[in-house]
């Protein structure tokens, strides 16, 4: 089974018709790990398989080089243009939905399959396992290489666990640095051996961005604060997600692979935004 090769991930939410050129962007700088959703109300999932076809094409790339990402949307997250039947069972909405990803994405094969979040705020529901038991048979069918969760509690992934014959190889969520940068799913990742992916590790922290001693280390290092954010959160278990929509921002990202922060600098920015302490 191929395993993901990258330090960094472009994220392609939110970009609508620009979603293309910017993925093919970003397959030129040089990234090979690529995350999208089948949920057209925030994605273009059909613009990412354009570039990806684009790129291997006029490169002769072999599409082993690189590692796709998309996920099952529940109807509640989607607006009016629906990848499934809305009155069909949990199970047949999978099934349609990954058909139509593969479609949009001009592959036969999908590396990670996410279901986008629980049905239900607290716990899961019956759907949720539903979900879940099908997206095990792509796997097990060998359509998908690895099943993620995203946007998920500590409870919901435990229940998780309890009841599914394959546990989840990623769990990706929105990485809040006064939540300890999702302390609490991180330990629960390492402990299973899921890795955790973290998106949002810049919009979700201006306060950090702007804090005078990150600014600091971005001046004594000569590096840009978000090459030291994606450093950070590499050297504390995160793979973090890219969503720049700038081609030197793109290429920068992919080098902060290369930097290394001190134990010190590790902790401070580990402690920079938490509940208990905003400051070093």
């Amino acid at each position: 089974m191929k395993k993901i090769n990258s330090h960094i991930m472009y994220g392609t939410a939110w970009k609508e018709d620009k979603t293309e050129r910017l993925t093919l962007n970003a397959l030129m700088a040089g990234f090979n790990s690529i995350d999208t959703a089948n949920q057209r109300k925030h994605y273009n999932e059909e613009g990412v398989g354009k570039a990806l076809h684009a790129f291997i094409k006029s490169t002769g790339a072999d599409r082993e080089e690189f590692f796709i990402q998309t996920k099952f949307t529940y109807k509640e997250g989607q607006d009016h243009r629906l990848p499934f039947d809305p009155q069909a069972e949990p199970a047949t909405q999978v099934k349609q939905s990954f058909s139509s990803s593969l479609g949009h994405l001009q592959i036969d094969y999908i590396d990670s399959y996410v279901l986008h979040g629980p049905s239900t705020r607290f716990g899961l529901s019956e759907r949720d396992y539903q979900v879940w038991t099908t997206m095990e048979e792509l796997l097990s069918e060998g359509k998908v290489n690895y099943l993620g969760i995203s946007n998920v509690n500590a409870e919901q992934l435990n229940f998780l666990f309890e009841k599914v014959e394959i546990k989840p190889s990623f769990v990706q969520n929105r990485c809040f640095a006064r939540f300890g940068w999702d302390k609490e799913i991180r330990e629960i990742c390492k402990n299973n051996n899921i890795i955790y992916q973290g998106f949002s590790l810049l919009t979700a922290n201006r306060e950090v961005l702007t804090h005078p001693r990150v600014i600091q280390m971005s001046k004594t290092m000569n590096k840009t604060i978000p090459q030291i954010i994606f450093s950070f959160a590499r050297q504390i278990g995160i793979l973090p997600l890219t969503g720049t929509t700038n081609r030197k921002h793109m290429e920068e990202d992919l080098e902060s692979v290369d930097i290394t922060l001190t134990k010190e600098q590790v902790n401070s920015l580990t402690n920079i935004s938490t509940r208990k302490s905003s400051s070093f």
